[in-house]
């Protein structure tokens, strides 16, 4: 017995095989009341899409679009590059990748450029997510209109996005105070912490996994208040040199978010470099270079290209309504030290 086709779909929905194109690829302008039909039938008739087959037989192209922070921050520019590379070789695979740069910590500039997409020309959207209420509502938009969308880095699970890509960002928190309570030994003093803005889902994600284990199994360590470098290096080296100058009992240090070659800084002005115990986020040169002279104990990783590939190969599924292999999506932290440098 044949496999049922679209045409014996639409003959038996009583719709025109232009209107099961349209349901088959979720775009808008048909009813309800006919997208239920059109389900029914294939439901019915048992129809499975042969994806590749519609694909090549429609020389289908993927349109995707990412949307980055702009600026100085050393593992964002990697993740540029991870994009730029992933989208040579997705051409090769019918994927067509933009990039659009967006101020960073900018909810209403990413909110305008989300806006901005071309709803015609755009399947799919990768976005580093500011948590605001107006992205929140963009995305929403978005998916309204039938267009995929997922988080990249730093989530934000409110809105109508489809899916994450990236680290258990509370996991990295609750690593990195496992390490840095290690760290620190039994003698009782004061963490500081260096976060870019709590307006960042995956900073405050950190933040709360970070405390949880200090207060449980560390409460010898009293945790302070995140100073917000928003990621630039000058900010960031002005606020921890203030606050080791003005606070003696600082034993350790938690840098979540970028800004590390701002803490590199502060900490050789203060004399601090090597004796101050440090657990920092991202194996970017910088902290590389931490790790390398001692600055640095541990850094907690994640892969930048494999986020980038995962992203595509995501929002690819989702246009075609495929399942993922889980396994291959799922992004693993890692923990770096001087001896394990790759």
């Amino acid at each position: 017995m044949s496999r049922p086709t679209i045409r014996d779909v639409a003959r038996a929905a009583g719709v025109s095989l232009a209107t099961v194109d349209r349901v088959l690829n979720r775009r808008a302008g048909v009813r309800a009341g006919t997208v239920a039909k059109v389900e029914e039938a294939m439901q019915r008739l048992d129809f499975t899409r042969d994806i590749t087959a519609a694909n090549l037989s429609k020389k289908r192209r993927y349109r995707l679009s990412f949307l980055l922070p702009d600026g100085d921050n050393s593992f964002m520019r990697g993740l540029e590059a991870a994009v730029q590379a992933t989208s040579r070789h997705s051409s090769l695979e019918r994927a067509e990748v933009t990039v659009t740069m967006v101020p960073a910590f900018d909810g209403p500039a990413l909110a305008r450029a989300l806006d901005a997409i071309d709803r015609t020309a755009t399947d799919g959207v990768a976005v580093v997510a500011t948590d605001a209420a107006e992205v929140r509502e963009a995305i929403d938009r978005l998916t309204g209109e039938g267009v995929r969308v997922v988080t990249l880095v730093s989530d934000l699970p409110g809105s109508g996005r489809d899916r994450f890509v990236g680290i258990d960002n509370v996991v990295a928190g609750r690593t990195a105070a496992g390490l840095l309570g290690r760290f620190c030994g039994a003698a009782p003093g004061r963490i500081a912490v260096v976060a870019g803005s709590m307006l960042l889902r995956d900073h405050a994600e950190r933040r709360q996994g970070f405390e949880a284990v200090m207060a449980t199994e560390y409460p010898h360590l009293t945790v302070l208040p995140p100073l917000e470098g928003r990621d630039d290096a000058e900010r960031v080296a002005a606020l921890l040199g203030a606050a080791l100058a003005a606070d003696p009992r600082i034993v350790g240090l938690y840098s979540l978010g970028a800004g590390n070659r701002g803490v590199v800084t502060a900490l050789e002005a203060a004399g601090l470099a090597g004796r101050l115990r440090v657990v920092a986020h991202e194996l970017t040169p910088q902290a590389r270079g931490a790790l390398t002279d001692g600055t640095f104990d541990a850094v907690i990783n994640q892969d930048a290209g494999h986020e980038a590939r995962s992203a595509v190969r995501i929002l690819k599924a989702l246009i075609d309504d495929r399942a993922l292999v889980e396994a291959q999506e799922r992004i693993r932290i890692e923990i770096f030290m001087r001896d394990n440098l790759p």
